[in-house]
């Protein structure tokens, strides 16, 4: 299990795909781990040196004691660049990732060759929030079977739901190895989430997906992310909810894919 020291903990880190080939980072969802993009990686390893990684609270990577910010998750990502010695890559995430690519490319501009922000927000409005409320409470509570039932309904869509049993009930079983103290944590940081007068600074080029069946972060928070951002491409994807990289993979991947191909600059080294 590859793991680097930065800033004060170990992250885990993942490099797949050609050496010499332009660097893509995928940042993962809250409930997510880089296992999750399996139907992402042998795609996108076949054109991109391949990053992913656990942010800090999540999976294999440490879990400090919070608070945690998305600013300091930005800057984790930054350090764990300096450490694999890459100095721009193209930045992509899904939901919580995806907000912690947009503090990225606020912070950190010069690195960020382009911006992918699938499944997103930049802000909670009233719904969203009350519904963090309850995943929060959840994870306080110490209970995994409850977590999981507050979440996986708004992470799918019904379709989705209705065709895929046998995988839901193998995400409840990962729920069971959740930290659940870092994932309050997680949800508390998600929740102080409020960017979107800052969205304008953002110079990369920026592609943003949401899925048509989104209910947890709907079509709403994408097109207002994509208004904000200068020059950003919106990319509504059908018959998918929020987990689009899971329910409408190869689509997701050729987005990702073209986006990137639009934005290399020459191919580089890590």
């Amino acid at each position: 299990m590859p793991r680097i020291a930065v800033n004060g903990i170990q992250l885990y880190y993942e490099l797949h795909g050609p050496a010499d080939a332009a660097v893509l980072v995928l940042s993962n969802g809250v409930l997510m781990s880089t296992s999750s993009w399996a139907m992402q990686t042998p795609a996108l390893a076949q054109h991109c040196r391949l990053l992913l990684y656990d942010c800090r609270g999540m999976w294999q990577s440490d879990h400090p004691a919070g608070p945690y910010t998305m600013a300091g998750h930005a800057d984790d990502l930054a350090g764990l660049l300096d450490a694999l010695g890459i100095a721009r890559a193209h930045v992509a995430g899904i939901s919580y990732g995806g907000e912690v690519s947009m503090h990225f490319a606020l912070r950190h501009p010069d690195r960020t060759q382009s911006l992918v922000v699938a499944s997103s927000v930049s802000q909670l409005d009233p719904q969203l929030r009350a519904w963090m409320e309850g995943w929060t409470a959840a994870a306080s509570s110490g209970d995994p079977d409850r977590l999981f039932q507050v979440t996986a309904p708004l992470n799918f869509s019904e379709a989705w739901i209705a065709a895929n049993g046998p995988a839901l009930a193998a995400a409840r079983e990962r729920y069971r190895q959740i930290d659940m103290a870092a994932m309050r944590e997680l949800f508390l940081c998600f929740s102080r989430l409020d960017i979107t007068a800052d969205l304008p600074r953002i110079a990369a080029p920026t592609l943003v997906i949401v899925g048509e069946d989104d209910q947890l972060k709907p079509r709403k928070y994408a097109e207002l992310i994509a208004r904000q951002i200068p020059n950003a491409e919106l990319a509504i994807v059908p018959h998918a909810g929020h987990a689009v990289c899971w329910e409408q993979p190869n689509l997701f991947n050729t987005l990702l894919l073209g986006f990137v191909a639009k934005h290399v600059v020459g191919r580089q080294k890590p």
